[in-house]
């Protein structure tokens, strides 16, 4: 089964907003083992829209557009791909009835256009919307299946989740298992040197790495005539990846992010955790304590962007900055020890380094970090040169901080 994406709207094309509902469908399709070959972005016109929904019609099996469903006279998809399919558009009742009450619960009056978004190809399946007022629809046709999903990701995931995926799922008589496998401290080149075998040989299940900013995502797929037979065939697989990645395996749930992982360690042994940042300033704790729970375990963040606050709050001393700098493997090494002492916490992380685009010297490079970590009385600090722009160099040290706190604790745990 093939599927193609077109995402509608102009404020994509215009980069005013991020498509992430193509990254989502693309995942999703993904898991279910539907191919997916294309993806098309198009503006707020009938015109363009048709066009490109007529030429993914004849690649896919299943067209799935996002956006474009809602009240206004530029809102075209459902009337386009109607249009297209030969579909004439009549009233939902339960989706005006949804509509309606969806204002008159917020007190806010509804206008006549809102009575647009309650007509549905004739024939087609209603996807009631829990959480706007669009609803979502799933129209058949001779050639092709058009699935059309409201444009904001609130609404769009949900319903994706709960009603498009189960439908994909009748649809096709196969049944496909998938797990992720994420790593961490390991480079997505030499994740791959050290799956050449495996990937070079696979042919079901397949073996398939992602890339992303200090980790790297392994995903195993299989295809089988039930979900138990495909899922025997992923569980060989996955045990011999995790084998040959040991400690760099955090998790193979997919839903479990890498700080999410951390943050589990330390409840599990007990442990607090305080956080001494310069160069990120505040973005590892932000990325922390975005899981639920976080409290539990951190107690203090702070932010010492000058060399005035190092001392103050950390306890720097002055001869330290005087002699090696406020980016040196010394410095950072007195951040962490000074957050742990203050804070009295089991575990600390310090960051120390040259984010740019200025400020670096043939001696000190823009991307020169130094991060510590203390963890019950051990202290490491490593060196790192990060390459990109300022932000690229925030984010790897973020992720490097944290992956680095989880080797620490491990080696800590397993010493007890």
């Amino acid at each position: 089964m093939k599927a193609e994406i077109i995402c509608v709207g102009t404020e994509i094309l215009m980069g005013n907003i991020v498509n992430t509902n193509a990254a989502y469908i693309s995942k999703g399709l993904a898991g279910l083992g539907v191919s997916c070959f294309y993806q098309s972005v198009v503006g707020d016109n009938d015109g363009r829209l048709m066009e490109v929904f007529r030429e993914a019609s004849g690649r896919a099996d299943i067209v799935i557009l996002s956006g474009g469903l809602g009240p206004t006279e530029d809102d075209l998809t459902k009337e386009t791909v109607a249009k297209v399919m030969g579909k004439t558009l009549i009233e939902d009742e339960k989706a005006w009835e949804q509509i309606k009450e969806f204002f008159e619960k917020r007190d806010i009056k509804y206008t006549d256009n809102n009575r647009k978004q309650a007509l549905v190809p004739e024939g087609a399946r209603v996807l009631y919307n829990k959480n706007g007022t669009a609803p979502g629809i799933i129209a058949e046709g001779e050639q092709v299946t058009a699935i059309l999903l409201p444009g904001p990701p609130g609404e769009l995931i949900p319903m994706w989740d709960d009603q498009v995926v189960p439908y994909l799922k009748e649809k096709s008589d196969t049944a496909f298992c998938s797990e992720m496998i994420k790593l961490c401290g390991i480079g997505e080149s030499l994740a791959e040197t050290e799956l050449k075998d495996m990937i070079d040989a696979q042919a079901n299940p397949t073996i398939a790495t992602y890339a992303k900013v200090g980790e790297v995502d392994i995903r195993v797929t299989a295809s089988a005539g039930n979900e138990k037979e495909a899922h025997e065939l992923v569980k060989p697989v996955v045990r011999e990846i995790k084998k040959r990645f040991g400690s760099h395996v955090f998790t193979t749930d997919e839903d479990i992010t890498l700080e999410a992982a951390v943050l589990q360690l330390l409840v599990e042994n007990g442990l607090t955790l305080s956080l001494a940042e310069s160069l990120t300033g505040g973005m590892v704790t932000s990325r922390l304590i975005n899981v639920p729970g976080a409290s539990e375990v951190i107690k203090t963040g702070f932010i010492t962007y000058s060399n005035r606050s190092k001392r103050k709050y950390l306890g720097v001393k002055r001869s330290t900055l005087d002699k090696y700098g406020a980016v040196s493997k010394q410095c950072a090494k007195e951040m962490v020890k000074g957050c742990a002492a203050a804070t009295k916490s089991d575990a600390a992380i310090s960051l120390t380094g040259i984010a740019g685009p200025g400020g670096g010297t043939k001696e000190k490079p823009v991307g020169l970090t130094y991060i510590g970590i203390y963890v019950l009385g051990r202290i490491r600090v490593k060196k790192f040169v990060f390459s990109g722009e300022r932000e690229k160099i925030r984010e790897s040290a973020t992720a490097a901080a944290i992956t680095m706190l989880r080797q620490s604790l491990l080696k800590a745990v397993s010493c007890q």
